[in-house]
């Protein structure tokens, strides 16, 4: 008889959970701390493309919306960045989709997330060297004292 409670008090809670996924307010592209709203009708030309400045590489969280690094709502991981002739990459970028350009404004820069200073090389390179500077410390420091017993 207890059973009956508990099993009907478990069905209420799995019924009632419910999923949530985020909508987006417009397609975008995170490059270099800055996002770029993606102008979907907004075409460049092949002759305006410089060079290839970047790319997708990691996507935001549907949940809850963060996002780090080189991110997009929209593209694929992979989808290259564009430089375009004449228009500074502070003001706007290309996007490479179905063979063509597509336009992408700068709207304001990215909000702060510990992941861009964790995956950043020099960040990584500077916790190496202090690693690798203090085992060399504590090991000359170790072989130091052993010859001071002896």
């Amino acid at each position: 008889m207890k059973r009956i409670p508990l099993l009907s008090l478990f069905l209420i809670f799995m019924i009632s959970s419910s999923v949530q996924a985020l909508s987006w307010a417009y397609p975008f592209v995170v490059w270099k701390g800055k996002v770029y709203e993606v102008k979907q009708n907004e075409f460049i030309e092949d002759s305006e493309i410089v060079k290839s400045i970047g790319e997708v590489k990691t996507k935001p969280n549907d949940m809850t919306g963060e996002y780090y690094g080189d991110a997009s709502n929209y593209f694929p991981k992979g989808t290259k960045y564009y430089a375009i002739k004449g228009t500074s990459t502070s003001i706007a970028i290309a996007v490479k989709e179905n063979n063509q350009w597509v336009k992408a404004v700068f709207v304001h820069k990215a909000p702060f997330h510990i992941m861009n200073v964790i995956s950043n090389i020099y960040f990584i390179s500077v916790i190496v060297i202090i690693v690798l500077f203090t085992m060399g410390v504590i090991l000359f420091r170790s072989k130091k004292s052993k010859k001071c017993i002896h």
